[in-house]
């Protein structure tokens, strides 16, 4: 338990939270009396030990939540009740069980076991998660796998799910090595915190970080407008505008003097770009927003909406007030809703369906996660119809995109691109390719 405390204080550290020896020790003494039983208790007394202002005292409140809470894994196992067939290696019982609380706590001592709190590079991201996962028996795991292959037709079923049930596992573990790297590393040393924070996954970044990855977002924006703003010409030989040259020559007796050279007209697309602010999508919800925002500095003609149900304009509120409060306003509005894809469909065609043509790029960024309800494809299939280009950005890996309440399965056949978007690193390439495709 003292390691604990020390990676604790480590975190607090790389927080910003001052922690002094006398105080460490201080922690320590609290921690002999309290215990670790009572997790209220213990906040309460490290809380009057180690932070001193009422910032430090914020930045502890996170700090404390997420060194001392391992989120629950949300797993998804589809067990077949006509299959007999039972995993047999540890691993496998656990994914078949459908007990998260179990994974999250054997992932929570595996990530103790393997060190994960020293890691010092993003890089090493990939070699912490095997690790993990060695710990938690991927070995018995994989090698039951090989030997299922060769069984029965429920025994193949069954090690299809378990190869699935893995992958997902492995997912989750990154996730959880990401943030443990923000909890611990030392951004202000030799970590680039930037090249971190440009490939880690949106939700896993912390409010400490928020700042830094607002004034990325915003820079890459301004790059991107200038980039846009450029007047593309076409100056090759062989691609005078003759007729034109010849006019502005004959003054001169029809020597050349002054070339005129064909220009390409810019034109601009529309985009239409509708966010997903539901509960399923909270932790991306903001930066999601961030984007859309950024949108309106790099592209002129962007209508943006968001919804959990119903759904609604909010380009008026980016356009007369400063990011955080177009953002507040938006999710206050329209975070409550339990999701329904096809009446935020609905709305949108009563709302813009006519001003959609070959020019028009609809972008809508979502989980597709419709909690079971009427997915109202032919809704999207009008869009996809109408519109120039329908891209559909998804915050899950693909392997989540087909499994529960997801309706991406309805809707990917009236999308013209469908890629996953959970980093700034995802982002900056569709604006690239925005950009591009005005120019």
């Amino acid at each position: 338990m003292e390691n604990t405390l020390i990676s604790f204080i480590s975190a607090l550290r790389n927080a910003d939270v001052r922690v002094s020896p006398a105080e460490t020790l201080d922690a320590f003494a609290a921690t002999n009396l309290i215990g670790y039983g009572e997790r209220d208790a213990l906040k309460r007394a490290l809380w009057l030990t180690l932070p001193k202002t009422s910032d430090e005292k914020e930045r502890f409140d996170r700090c404390f939540d997420r060194f001392f809470n391992v989120d629950a894994i949300e797993h998804r196992f589809e067990t077949n009740d006509e299959s007999p067939s039972h995993a047999c290696s540890s691993l496998g019982q656990l994914l078949q069980s459908d007990d998260s609380a179990g994974l999250s706590l054997a992932m929570a001592e595996a990530g103790q076991d393997a060190n994960v709190s020293s890691i010092q590079i993003f890089t090493q991201k990939g070699l912490f998660t095997r690790r993990i996962m060695e710990r938690m028996g991927l070995g018995d795991l994989n090698a039951e796998i090989a030997g299922l292959r060769d069984g029965s037709l429920a025994d193949i079923e069954l090690a299809q799910r378990l190869i699935e049930a893995r992958d997902r596992l492995r997912g989750q573990i990154r996730d959880y090595v990401e943030r443990e790297f923000l909890l611990h590393a030392d951004h202000d040393g030799r970590r680039l915190r930037e090249e971190v924070l440009r490939r880690v996954k949106l939700s896993n970044v912390d409010r400490r970080n928020f700042r830094h990855l607002k004034a990325m977002v915003l820079r890459m924006a301004k790059k991107l407008e200038t980039l846009a703003s450029q007047k593309r010409k076409v100056f090759r030989r062989g691609h005078l505008h003759v007729p034109r040259t010849l006019r502005s020559n004959m003054s001169y007796d029809g020597a050349l003097f002054e070339l005129e050279w064909k220009s390409k007209k810019i034109n601009r697309p529309k985009v239409f770009a509708i966010c997903d602010v539901s509960g399923s999508v909270a932790s991306y919800a903001r930066f999601m927003l961030l984007f859309l925002y950024s949108l309106e500095a790099v592209l002129p003609h962007v209508r943006a909406f968001a919804f959990s149900s119903h759904l609604g304009e909010v380009t008026g509120w980016f356009e007369e007030h400063d990011l955080e409060e177009a953002i507040t306003r938006t999710l206050k509005t329209f975070s409550g809703g339990s999701t329904d894809y096809g009446q935020a469909f609905e709305d949108l065609h009563d709302l813009c369906l006519d001003e959609v043509d070959h020019r028009s790029t609809v972008i809508i960024l979502g989980d597709a996660r419709n909690n079971y309800g009427d997915a109202r494809k032919n809704l999207l299939q009008t869009l996809y119809e109408r519109a120039g280009r329908v891209i559909w950005l998804n915050p899950e890996p693909r392997a989540s995109w087909f499994t529960g309440d997801a309706a991406m399965r309805a809707y990917l056949p009236y999308c013209h691109q469908a890629r996953v978007c959970n980093s700034l690193e995802h982002l900056q390439r569709l604006m690239t390719d925005l950009v591009k495709l005005g120019r």
